[in-house]
């Protein structure tokens, strides 16, 4: 389901000797002396073979690539990066999505790092048909005004450029603060709309025929219902109340296995956005979760409720991230298949 472009020849290797059977492939490795005759076996081989049943799958490092995937993931932003990756990560998420001959950006991180980021990797942005925010904390909107300003340079340069829809929560620009900081997103929707085409909705929106915004998330069980602490929330006419995260959303994209959750900080509690995503779709199937979670010191009860509700889902793979501690990541892979995300990571369904 996944694969990752910049891997190195020892990854390959790792593929290679743990995921092909050396005594059904029945060949002779000793005359094997370049990365490039590794990648050729492992292309042909892979090619000839399906595994665990998934017709048409290449085994691939922490899951599986389909040869006729419909949707792309590329970790442009995480607090995670890997070695012998020559790209940077910070507090914040940013992942671009391509499906149906559309590019999707999904939160902008903490800064303009996305951008460098997605250079580096050859990625250019400025096509973009649709810009989603999860919610409006500066850690996944902080790299709005980047955004606007590299989209003015690519017009600048008489390069092709599209006005991408920005799609969120109504209350996705409204000031908020925590402990008396501002947390909120430092553009504001008047400023966006100068820069974008807003779609701004607490309903369902659907950006292709699989892909859809889910708008506001029920929140349905009493285990991940939130506590706002010292958060609060001004309304645009001026009244402040406490902050109960309604503008936190997520993505839900039909697989034909399943469905593929894509959210930023799951506030709304990812087993009420998995749940509320299943309605919407009409798939009680679950294929993946990718995002971050949430989970950073979660109370005994909601870690082990979570835990059980996610395995009961029986996922093909978990990729639990960004506000995910790593407690709580070993807490869920004693449950469920997780697997790693990080910056430069590509995932394909």
């Amino acid at each position: 389901m996944h694969v990752s472009p910049w891997r190195n020849s020892h990854e390959y290797l790792y593929i290679l000797f743990t995921h092909f059977s050396l005594k059904k492939l029945k060949m002779d490795f000793s005359f094997i002396g370049s990365l490039k005759e590794y990648l050729y076996i492992t292309r042909i081989y892979a090619s000839t073979r399906s595994f665990s049943g998934k017709k048409n799958l290449i085994s691939s490092y922490g899951g599986y690539f389909t040869m006729t995937s419909r949707i792309s993931l590329t970790v442009l932003v995480d607090n995670t990066t890997f070695m012998d990756r020559d790209f940077c990560g910070e507090t914040g998420l940013s992942f671009l999505l391509e499906t149906a001959g559309k590019k999707i950006l999904f939160d902008t991180g903490l800064s303009g790092l996305f951008l460098a980021n997605a250079e580096k990797m050859g990625t250019g942005l400025g096509d973009l048909d649709v810009l989603v925010l999860s919610h409006g904390h500066i850690d996944h909107t902080g790299g709005l005004a980047a955004l606007a300003r590299y989209l003015g340079y690519v017009k600048a340069e008489g390069r092709h450029r599209r006005v991408p829809v920005l799609v969120a929560h109504p209350r996705c620009f409204w000031k908020k603060e925590k402990e008396g900081r501002k947390n909120g997103s430092a553009v504001s929707e008047t400023e966006a709309r100068r820069q974008f085409a807003v779609n701004l909705s607490d309903k369902p929106v659907w950006i292709t025929d699989d892909l859809v915004f889910l708008g506001e998330i029920p929140r349905q069980f009493a285990f991940e219902r939130m506590d706002p602490g010292k958060r609060l929330i001004h309304h645009p006419d001026g009244t402040t109340e406490s902050d109960h995260l309604l503008d936190d959303s997520a993505l839900a994209y039909r697989s034909p296995e399943g469905i593929v959750i894509i959210t930023g900080c799951s506030h709304a509690g990812i087993c009420n956005i998995t749940e509320y995503a299943r309605n919407v779709c009409g798939e009680p199937n679950v294929r993946d979760i990718i995002g971050g979670f949430h989970l950073i010191r979660p109370e005994p009860e909601r870690m082990k409720k979570t835990g059980e509700y996610l395995q009961d889902l029986h996922l093909s793979a978990l990729h639990a991230c960004h506000c995910t501690s790593l407690p709580a990541k070993i807490a869920l892979a004693d449950r469920c298949p997780l697997q790693e995300v990080g910056v430069g990571m590509k995932f394909a369904w």
